[in-house]
């Protein structure tokens, strides 16, 4: 239970920081705009991976919840490099 709290968490952390930055990505030169679209596929990813873990066995969910930090973390990663582009 505790992934999942903890996914849940990290998806609403990630999702302001999505909403943030997908403002001020239109105006980010073409490097920025094709990370953005990278990030935007694992975005994708990690919501449809977030779901899983609810819906796993718990023996399972410990291994998706750990892919899921995994993948988190670099989706903050991305973000952050994009906001250091866009200051």
């Amino acid at each position: 239970m505790d992934k999942v709290n903890a996914s849940e968490q990290w998806l609403q952390k990630l999702k302001t920081e999505r909403d943030e930055i997908r403002v001020r990505v239109h105006l980010a030169a073409a490097e920025v705009q094709d990370e953005w679209q990278d990030l935007e596929k694992r975005w994708e990813h990690f919501q449809a991976r977030s779901r899983e873990v609810g819906a796993a066995a718990s023996e399972s969910a410990e291994e998706v919840g750990t892919a899921l930090d995994l993948l988190a973390s670099e989706l903050k990663a991305g973000y952050r490099r994009i906001r250091k582009h866009l200051h």
